[in-house]
């Protein structure tokens, strides 16, 4: 077995026992992405001798009897929208341009602190906004099962290269989906936490009461490490308040008996690909033998009110948050204006792609003093609703069992022909983030007619229950195998 095929518990205890060195592991993935990256394109930035220098580092620390960290030398890759001190930060976005972060996002300076080194920065679709990382500025990434197909997005890069082995775990953001959708197209496993369980500084925001940073690994128990480091409070971020939650993810337990497990019953009337209704009965069958109790629950305000109101407070808080990257502060500017407002404009007008306009264009519609009671207050009051309502279900289950999407990874190019169709697949996602709510996104096999494609489905559980989420998903693991590494085209 290659370096680079081991997970992340194998490579810290084979780093920390000597059986192999920080550097000779990060040469390792270094290879696999370079074999890879002509096909897959999931990387911006590839991290050579920062990631070489800190690997270096991690065997000196070593060798003079010191502990690196639970993460001793294992490669880790970022979304692009994380802050990392001195190396380009761009958001999948012309606008930055090479900006290089002045400090590091909290998330980054634990990972550090726990021994891990920094292979590159992930592409991502521009400032999250997208379901394909198709509109990066970079160019698109692959499905490392299928190069004909996207990852999903906007985490599409970090999802990559977990899936194609270049690095054994990497972090991501979720706002609408944006991890559990790529990790279930890519075929591995990824958690977006409950909202304030990680912390948030240094993420470059696109909806701040919805971002929350999570990971993508191969496994459940490296999930439950990486976020036994990453789940802690952060008085650098308000919206912080894990406290000791993250004591949950310490040991992992396989036990089902008696857990209910909840089906929405608004959503059963929608249609789902063949492969996708096929794991939702594989599943459904893995937790009823291993001691589940299926109950039914129901969402109507999320079925009918869920999207629009997303959207709504998303386009308004990009809107915002947006603002700031005027050429004045960040990234690219021009000297050819001849005002401020021309500057703005030209800078704004060649610095943001297409997707990223039309949603800071609607954030302005919606937030005009007109308009701002009519939608932007309506849509927050829904929220209220909408996680009110998630809370009386939870009363009656434990956990909800739902698609991820409704249907397989798209061609590339064939979701932008018809966004409506990535709209209709929000439903699935965008209430979690709504209601502030963990969602674990888990493999559950290949769906074989044909296609070959991962088939993943979520786990959504109350506030804080994201170790339990963990648990429960260890038991599926056991029933329906672990993600495997893709060929990526080789």
């Amino acid at each position: 077995m290659r370096l680079h095929e081991l997970n992340v518990r194998e490579i810290a205890a084979g780093v920390r026992a000597r059986k192999f060195s920080a550097v000779e592991v990060f040469d390792d993935c270094l290879d696999r992405s370079v074999a890879c990256e002509g096909k897959v394109a999931a990387l911006i930035t590839t991290t050579v001798d920062v990631g070489r220098s800190q690997a270096r580092r991690i065997d000196e620390r070593l060798s003079k009897g010191e502990d690196p960290g639970p993460l001793a030398g294992v490669p880790v890759v970022l979304k692009d929208n994380m802050c990392t001190r001195g190396v380009r930060t761009t958001a999948g976005s012309r606008i930055l341009g090479d900006w290089a972060p002045p400090y590091d996002a909290t998330v980054w300076r634990l990972l550090q602190e726990a021994g891990a080194v920094l292979l590159g920065k992930a592409n991502m679709d521009e400032f999250a906004m997208g379901n394909t990382t198709s509109t990066s500025a970079f160019g698109p990434t692959a499905n490392p099962w299928d190069l004909t197909r996207v990852p999903g997005g906007s985490s599409g890069g970090s999802a990559a290269v977990v899936s194609a082995g270049y690095v054994p775990f990497s972090l991501g953001s979720d706002t609408g989906g944006s991890i559990r959708q790529p990790a279930s197209y890519c075929g591995i496993c990824g958690l977006k936490p409950t909202y304030g369980m990680v912390s948030r500084y240094g993420l470059i925001a696109y909806g701040s009461s919805l971002d929350q940073i999570g990971p993508f690994t191969r496994n459940v128990e490296d999930m439950a490490l990486v976020m036994g480091i990453l789940a802690r409070q952060d008085p650098r971020d308000s919206t912080s308040t894990c406290g000791t939650r993250g004591e949950c993810f310490s040991k992992l337990s396989d036990g089902m008996k008696g857990k209910r497990v909840a089906l929405v019953r608004d959503f059963k009337e929608f249609t789902l690909d063949q492969g996708i209704a096929e794991a939702m009965k594989k599943t459904i069958a893995a937790l009823e033998s291993a001691g589940a109790e299926m109950v039914e629950v129901s969402l109507p305000t999320v079925g009918r009110y869920a999207v629009a109101c997303y959207y709504a407070i998303a386009a308004s808080e990009a809107h915002t948050n947006l603002a700031r990257f005027d050429g004045v502060r960040y990234g690219y500017t021009v000297d050819s204006s001849t005002g401020l407002k021309d500057m703005f404009q030209e800078v704004r007008s060649f610095g943001f792609g297409g997707e990223v306009k039309s949603r800071i264009i609607a954030g302005t519609c919606l937030t005009e003093p007109v308009r701002s009671e009519q939608y932007y207050v309506a849509a927050t009051r829904v929220r209220t609703l909408i996680a009110r309502e998630f809370s009386e279900a939870f009363q009656n289950a434990d956990c909800i069992l739902q698609p991820v999407t409704p249907s397989l990874a798209p061609k590339i190019g064939e979701a932008d022909e018809d966004a409506m169709k990535g709209y209709e697949s929000d439903l699935y996602t965008l209430p979690v983030n709504m209601a502030g709510l963990p969602g674990y996104s888990f493999f559950t096999g290949h769906y074989d007619a044909g296609l070959g494609l991962p088939v993943g489905l979520q786990l959504v559980g109350p506030r804080w229950s994201d170790g339990e989420l963990l648990n429960m998903g260890f038991a599926l693991e056991k029933a329906l195998g672990a993600p495997v590494i893709a060929k990526a085209g080789l």
